[in-house]
């Protein structure tokens, strides 16, 4: 079952989104939210697959507030202004429903949610190699592995990550030549994942690749010009040991 919300601030327009959600199987109703914000607080405490959400509404339109999204959801458009056309998609929308919109075009957006969904699902259930736990990473050739970021499981080079950094129940990661990606993922997991001889956790918010470090001075990690990364104190042994063998010379 996809588990969605519904957002609309006219009451017909929901009653009547609603009532096609009800309709298809394969979708769970959880939430029929009135507007944006109440929305919001309910994402803050409930994971969701799916939201259907109007456009045009008070307080916080529905592409900002699809912005607002940290770990989006694929997201379903429905609005009565083609204008905004375009700015939905920017927003990585899976679909836009013009209103008024029937059943069919319904269905038609709701098979398109199913299809991507089914994708995902078997995108996590590609199996992770446990042989050793130094290494338990399901590392192909290539140095690869999956996360999920907004609605798509994404194959990240490890190669490219620069580093990570926790942010409440999130990871940011920061990668050679591309913008940040943010997943929902625990540290301990991540670094369970990694390829130890490439990844050490430094700090209880960040893990680095240490073939990326430029330089090390005053406890901090530096990439780059203005880059640096703190080495917490429960990190510094193991740090500075992967450091000392590394190190011509004496520290």
């Amino acid at each position: 079952m996809i588990r969605c919300i519904a957002i609309d601030d006219e009451p017909l327009a929901l009653q009547q989104l609603t009532g096609y959600i009800e309709k298809v199987p394969f979708l769970d109703l959880v939430k029929a939210c009135n507007n944006a914000l109440e929305a919001l607080d309910f994402l803050a405490k409930e994971p969701i697959d799916l939201i259907f959400t109007d456009i045009n509404m008070p307080d916080l339109n529905g592409v900002d507030f699809a912005k607002s999204l940290i770990n989006k959801p694929m997201i379903i458009f429905t609005t009565a202004y083609t204008e905004y056309a375009i700015e939905g998609f920017r927003v990585s929308a899976l679909d836009y429903l013009m209103k008024p919109f029937g059943y069919n075009d319904f269905l038609r957006a709701a098979n398109k949610a199913l299809h991507q969904y089914e994708l995902m699902s078997k995108a996590q259930s590609i199996p992770f190699s446990v042989s050793t736990p130094s290494t338990n990473i399901n590392e192909s050739e290539n140095n690869s592995l999956f996360i999920k970021a907004d609605y798509k499981m994404i194959r990240l080079d490890t190669n490219s990550i620069i580093y990570m950094e926790s942010q409440n129940e999130y990871i940011r990661i920061f990668l050679e030549n591309q913008k940040p990606i943010m997943t929902l993922l625990s540290m301990k997991k991540l670094e369970e994942r990694l390829p130890a001889d490439k990844f050490m956790r430094v700090h209880r918010s960040y893990i680095v690749n240490l073939e990326k470090i430029s330089a090390v001075a005053n406890n901090r990690i530096i990439y780059g010009k203005d880059l640096y990364i703190p080495i917490g104190n429960q990190y510094k042994d193991k740090f500075y040991t992967y450091l000392e063998k590394h190190f011509l010379g004496k520290l």
